[in-house]
């Protein structure tokens, strides 16, 4: 998702759901990932300085 989101396949989330994950659960975790893709973008490309906690 975060290297190269447009080469994921159904066959991704086939496998996810193989090992047991809901799509629920997949659905969720591609926004979380999404999000914090999009979160640290945004703040890299404003400069923004990480708190010392995220060093």
């Amino acid at each position: 998702m975060t290297l190269s989101p447009g080469d994921m396949q159904k066959l991704d989330i086939d496998a996810l759901t193989g090992i047991g994950f809901s799509e629920d659960a997949i659905s969720d975790a591609a926004q979380v990932v999404s999000y914090f893709n999009y979160i640290n973008r945004i703040a890299e490309g404003l400069g923004v300085d990480l708190e010392n906690e995220m060093k």
